[in-house]
């Protein structure tokens, strides 16, 4: 990993050039946009060519593009209840288990996070809230299975009170989706599972084919294309966030275990090539440690390639004076995950504004965060944790707030109300207000 030190350097090799890049793919998917498309587009041009194709043919457009880009050739887009009792059967119990005990976790999460309506009948103010009709959940299905992600998904949409989840995940040839997959979205209540990817499953959610239903809201991560589309078919639909490869920043200092950090480093790099696994530290030692340790762990792992094509293109290490120029540089990239491996980490809670989601402490970590503490593991990447939240029960609900003014309130109000609106120029408004102090 690369090793920088200083405020100003590890300012620079962080923060730089920071967002989501949703411009550039790699040589090969390049070729192969190439291929299916017969010229050279690029990443948007490539997303909007897909989305309005679905648009204007629905099924056919699916069918066509799902054979030419992912070679799957078959028009049976929907899992059929059946394949469900069939998953249980494949799955090992104790993934069953597992998934069992992570819906738990996550349900009841979000159940303590619900947010209610209020009335002041004394103001005449208040609020309502209801939950988006129909969501459409995107499960990648790429190089990896995502069980976990169908239940990060679905299962706030669920408890927020939306009436039917549909989930969109690719799988190769004429095999339905991972059994884990489809265990996932019967435990977490998914109406409809539909076995295609990329930014075709997107236009369908948003715009509705033959067979696939369209949706209020779509919610999940996925690569370059699934972003893009989410991106261009907003407005049309609501999404909860554009989302770009995953990212860990550890913060330790010299009690940290060195091995705990490149444990937690390499479990995100391992996601994707792409994916940014970050330690800021006070100590030098550790941080020598902490890269020594993750390049003797990476040759064990599976996924090894992955996780070695991220340490070297976005890893980073950098060493800074104290905790306090450590909290500065968090803040400044806004991690999608952020991990406090330091002496208390309590004390410093309160010092970070920008992050998805914060790990406090070593045994804390992250991977939990991925499948089993409780919270989605759906967060802003890219420094978007600035501005937006992680996936929850608010990601589903609209919130209205209501007027019920008793007549003495609204006779008091009328005056101001209408000296206002003629200062704005609108005279109809200001007479709506004055004619109702004439009837009181």
């Amino acid at each position: 990993m690369r090793i920088v030190r200083g405020l100003e350097a590890a300012g620079a090799a962080l923060c730089n050039n920071r967002g989501l890049n949703l411009a550039d793919v790699p040589a090969h998917v390049q070729a192969k946009t190439e291929e299916v498309f017969g010229e050279r587009l690029t990443p948007a041009q490539t997303v909007e060519v897909i989305v309005e194709r679905v648009r204007r043919e629905g099924d056919q457009a699916i069918f066509d593009l799902t054979r030419r880009i992912d070679g799957v050739d078959s028009e049976d887009i929907e899992v059929p209840r059946s394949a469900f009792a069939k998953a249980y059967e494949e799955l090992p119990d104790e993934v069953v288990a597992a998934l069992t005990l992570a819906a738990g976790r996550i349900r009841a999460f979000h159940e303590a996070s619900m947010v209610k309506g209020w009335t002041d009948f004394s103001e005449g103010y208040g609020q309502i809230l209801n939950a988006v009709q129909r969501v459409g959940a995107y499960v990648p299905g790429g190089t990896a299975r995502y069980p976990s992600t169908v239940l990060m998904t679905a299962i706030p949409a669920k408890v927020a009170g939306v009436d039917e989840v549909i989930v969109c995940s690719p799988s190769p040839g004429s095999s339905l989706p991972d059994p884990a997959v489809l265990v996932a979205a019967d435990i977490a209540g998914v109406d409809r599972v539909f076995r295609i990817g990329g930014a075709q499953a997107v236009a369908a959610m948003a715009y509705g084919t033959e067979t696939v239903p369209r949706v209020d809201m779509i919610c999940g991560p996925g690569n370059v294309f699934v972003t893009l589309a989410k991106k261009l078919v907003y407005g049309d639909v609501g999404i909860d966030g554009l989302y770009g490869p995953t990212e860990t920043l550890i913060v330790a200092d010299e009690t940290a275990n060195p091995t705990l950090c490149a444990a937690d480093l390499l479990a995100q790099a391992e996601h994707d090539a792409l994916a940014r696994p970050v330690l800021i530290t006070t100590s030098e030692h550790l941080a020598l440690a902490v890269d020594k340790e993750a390049q003797d762990r990476v040759e064990r792992l599976d996924r090894g390639d992955v996780a070695r094509a991220a340490m070297e293109g976005q890893g980073c290490i950098a060493i800074v004076a104290n905790l306090d120029e450590a909290l500065d540089l968090v803040n400044r990239f806004a991690p999608e995950h952020l991990s406090l491996m330091v002496r208390d980490p309590w004390e410093h809670l309160g010092r970070v504004r920008n992050a998805g989601a914060v790990f406090l402490g070593e045994f804390s970590h992250e991977v939990l965060g991925d499948y089993v503490a409780g919270p989605s593991h759906v967060m802003p990447t890219g420094g978007t944790a600035r501005f937006s939240s992680g996936l929850g029960v608010h990601s589903f609900l609209k919130v209205s707030p209501i007027i019920a003014l008793s007549d003495g309130i609204s006779a008091g109000l009328a005056r101001e109300a209408a000296v206002i609106a003629r200062a704005e120029g609108f005279t109809a408004h200001a007479e709506a207000a004055e004619i109702r102090q004439e009837l009181l």
